[in-house]
C-alpha cells in the first residue's frame, strides 16, 4: 500500500480537490473533519452521497438526490425505550381535554400518560422535530393563537413557545427538523389561506411564509425533509366545498403553495402522517357529513393524484395521526360516537389498518406528532 502525506491537494485548475478512484482507505488515530455550514449554505445540486455537518441542527447530513434532498443521519435516543415516540394531545371528550398521551410506535399497546396542556384545548395543529413536539393554535372557549411545546424524550406538562400570526383552530401542521409549518385553519367567520413558520429549536412567534392555493380548514398535512403537503379540507366561500386539492411547499424556502394533485374524494377532518417517501390520509368526512374509512396515499417527491391505500378498522373523523419511518398510526376520532381506537398501517405497503391498542381517553379533534416522521 502506498502512503501519501500532503498538507494541501488540488486539481491543476480550479478549487476542486483530486478524484480518488477505486477503494480509498483513510486510517488515522485521530479524526476526520467533514465540511460544515448552515442549512442556507448547503451546496446546490451536489452529487448524491455528499456528506456535510449542518451547524443549524448539529448533525451530519447527506444528499439523496434532487427530488429528495438532504437527510439527517439518524441518531438513537436511549431514554425513548428504543423506539420512535408518538404524542397525542388535547381534543374533545365530554369537555375540552388537556390530556397528552404517548405510545412507542414500533410496539403495540395502549397509550401512556405524558402530561397536560396549559388548558383543555381542541383542534390544534401539530409539528415536531426529533426533540420537540409543538401544538399550534386551537380552540378553548375562543380561537387561540398560542404555540406550546414539550420535550419528547421527557414526560411532563407543556411550555409556552410563542404565538401564531392569527388566532385559529384546525390549522394543518407539518415540518422538518428545522422548521414547523402551520397552513390554513378556521378563523372567526371564515377559513384562512395563511401559511406561517417557526424555527423549532428556538422559541418565538410565527412568521409569514406564503399562502395556500385555496383558503381552507381541517386540512391534512405531512412532510418529507424537503416538501410540506396540505391535502383536502373545507371552505365556506363562495360556497361550502369539500376540497380535493393537494398543495405543496418547499419547507426551507418561503412563498405560496403550488398544486400537487387531488384526493380520491373531497374530504375534511382526515388524519394524516408520512415517512420520507409516502404520505397517508385516513378517515374524515365527505359531503353530506358521511364518515369514511378510506386511506389514500401519495408519493411526496412526485406530483399527481392520491391513490387508494386500504381502510381503517372503522369509519371515523377527527382523529390524530403520527408516524415512524415504517408505520402510520391513527388514533381516536368519532364515528360519530367518540372512540379510543388506535390503528396502524405499514406505510410502504398497501392494505387495511390493524388494531394497535387504545388511548386513555375517548376523544376526537386530536393533535398527533412524533419524533420520527417523514420530515426528519
Amino acid at each position: 500500500m502506498s502512503e501519501l502525506n500532503a498538507s494541501n491537494l488540488r486539481k491543476e485548475h480550479g478549487n476542486e480537490g483530486p478524484d480518488l478512484v477505486g477503494v480509498t482507505e483513510l486510517t488515522s488515530p485521530y479524526y476526520m473533519v467533514p465540511p460544515s455550514g448552515t442549512t442556507v449554505e448547503r451546496p446546490q445540486n451536489p452529487p448524491k452521497g455528499t456528506l456535510r455537518f449542518n451547524t443549524d441542527i448539529g448533525s451530519l447530513e447527506y444528499f439523496k438526490g434532487n427530488t429528495i434532498g438532504w437527510e439527517q443521519i439518524q441518531r438513537t435516543t436511549p431514554n425513548l425505550d428504543g423506539g420512535a415516540r408518538a404524542l397525542f394531545a388535547g381534543g374533545l371528550d365530554p369537555g375540552n381535554s388537556d390530556v397528552i398521551d404517548y405510545i412507542t410506535i414500533p410496539t403495540l399497546g395502549n397509550t401512556t400518560d405524558f402530561g397536560n396542556l396549559s388548558a383543555g384545548k381542541q383542534a390544534m395543529g401539530g409539528c415536531a422535530s426529533r426533540t420537540r413536539s409543538l401544538n399550534l393554535g386551537g380552540y378553548t372557549s375562543s380561537f387561540e393563537n398560542e404555540i406550546e411545546y414539550v420535550t419528547i424524550s421527557s414526560i411532563g406538562n407543556i411550555t409556552d413557545f410563542g404565538n401564531l400570526t392569527q388566532s385559529k383552530n384546525r390549522a394543518a401542521g407539518c415540518g422538518n427538523q428545522t422548521r414547523g409549518i402551520a397552513g390554513g385553519g378556521n378563523i372567526p367567520g371564515s377559513s384562512s389561506d395563511v401559511i406561517e413558520y417557526i424555527t423549532i429549536a428556538q422559541t418565538g412567534n410565527g412568521i409569514d411564509f406564503g399562502n395556500l392555493t385555496v383558503a381552507r380548514q381541517s386540512t391534512g398535512a405531512f412532510a418529507s425533509s424537503v416538501r410540506g403537503i396540505f391535502a383536502g379540507g373545507y371552505h365556506e366561500n363562495p360556497s361550502a366545498t369539500y376540497e380535493t386539492t393537494i398543495d405543496y411547499i418547499t419547507i426551507e424556502s418561503t412563498g405560496n403553495a403550488a398544486d400537487f394533485g387531488d384526493l380520491t374524494v373531497g374530504r375534511l377532518y382526515a388524519a394524516s402522517c408520512s415517512n420520507s417517501t409516502r404520505g397517508v390520509m385516513g378517515g374524515g368526512n365527505v359531503s353530506g357529513g358521511t364518515q369514511k374509512n378510506e386511506i389514500d396515499y401519495i408519493t411526496i417527491a412526485t406530483l399527481g393524484n392520491a391513490i387508494d391505500f386500504g381502510d381503517l378498522t372503522s369509519a371515523r373523523r377527527d382523529g390524530g395521526a403520527a408516524s415512524s419511518p415504517t408505520r402510520g398510526v391513527f388514533c381516536g376520532g368519532d364515528t360519530p360516537t367518540l372512540v379510543n381506537t388506535i390503528d396502524y398501517v405499514e406505510i410502504l405497503t398497501t392494505g387495511n389498518a390493524v388494531e394497535f391498542g387504545e388511548q386513555t381517553v375517548k376523544r376526537d379533534r386530536i393533535s398527533g406528532t412524533s419524533n420520527a416522521h417523514g420530515g426528519l
